[in-house]
């Protein structure tokens, strides 16, 4: 029997530019890495990341009580190894535990799974993400984003002038149309359900590809009125965070009838987790999308091989590698609006 020891450290991160969401401006990003070793292989480790955003994380109240956690799962490692539903409400723990298992267990350190992706056979298809700034500002991102090829553009919105947000679709499509450019939109929850559907036509006449999550989570009725009178495919994103077991996530989804819903390991139950998401989605005929909830290359890596296990052609959000000043050394690229291994 392996006997597992496992230690954490804590890591921050700096964004290159300040990002903007209608939640506030992102200026650092924190997490957690659990190093696993085993008793019969101490001259290799595995390495998971834990890695969160405050005011969103589910299982993130403060820094005192989450390291607290952490250093509980180290101590009682193989507890935690043989009973991993035990945290099942602290997702982005649950994502560095299964992540440092994989890694440890892993025949070529970095790669994770057998697929198309880590055979570097083609890469993955993803959208370039515009953070909110100054109307300036986002035409800038835009244009850097077109220069380096991508053809499925992200953009937030919620926090600038709404007319102004418009302007910038419509300087887009004037330009290229939706079988040239994909556009999306990010709202992070931000309009009132009394303006949502009379935005969301506004936001229609740029033939977008969806709006994820326009109003607030935890709104149930009101999101499954929007979904079935919009006039723009809705995903959901905050709205499947701490929502937990098979019947619970069947019974969001069969009430609100989404038409898009998008998965982050991190908040959404870790592998397991959005494991289940996804076959409960698929038996509703439901497209999905993975995105990163911003890890570090680390995560990143894992997030990216285990998307590529799945049969899924749709851009995913997995664009996020050179967002840091400094990040962890990866063999990941991205080119022409694909993200690829060279593990």
């Amino acid at each position: 029997m392996k006997n597992y020891h496992a230690t954490f450290e804590k890591k921050t991160y700096i964004f290159k530019q300040p990002s903007g969401t209608s939640r506030g401006v992102l200026t650092e990003k924190h997490a957690w890495f659990i190093y696993l070793t085993t008793s019969d292989s101490k001259d290799r480790n595995g390495i998971g990341e834990c890695s969160i955003i405050p005011g969103l994380s589910p299982d993130f109240n403060d820094f005192t009580e989450y390291e607290s956690k952490i250093q509980e799962v180290c101590q009682n490692i193989e507890y935690y190894i043989e009973n991993q539903n035990k945290l099942e409400s602290y997702p982005s723990i649950l994502f560095g535990l299964e992540t440092a298992l994989l890694d440890l267990n892993s025949e070529k350190k970095g790669v994770f799974f057998d697929t198309y992706f880590t055979r570097r056979e083609r890469g993955i298809p993803i959208n370039g993400l515009i953070w909110m700034g100054s109307k300036e500002n986002m035409l800038q991102q835009i244009e850097e984003k077109l220069l380096q090829g991508f053809t499925c553009l992200k953009m937030k919105v919620g926090a600038i002038d709404f007319d102004q947000e418009l302007d910038i679709l419509k300087s887009i499509r004037n330009r290229f149309s939706p079988s040239e450019i994909e556009l999306r939109v990010d709202a992070n929850g931000a309009f009132s359900v009394k303006d949502a559907l009379a935005k969301l036509d506004q936001l229609s006449k740029f033939q977008l590809h969806s709006i994820e999550q326009p109003i607030k989570q935890g709104q149930i009725e009101e999101m499954a009125d929007l979904c079935s009178k919009t006039p723009l495919p809705i995903a959901l994103d905050e709205e499947l965070i701490g929502v937990y077991g098979m019947e619970n996530k069947k019974q969001l989804l069969s009430l609100i009838k989404p038409q898009y819903i998008i998965l982050k390991p991190s908040l959404h139950g870790g592998l397991k987790g959005s494991t289940e998401w996804i076959n409960i989605a698929e038996s509703y005929d439901i497209p999905w999308w993975m995105t990163s909830a911003l890890e570090s290359n680390i995560g990143l890596n894992l997030i990216a091989q285990f998307t590529s296990t799945f049969k899924n052609n749709l851009p995913q959000g997995l664009g996020t590698g050179g967002l840091y000043v400094q990040n962890e050394s990866t063999k990941l690229f991205v080119k022409k609006g694909f993200i690829f291994s060279d593990y």
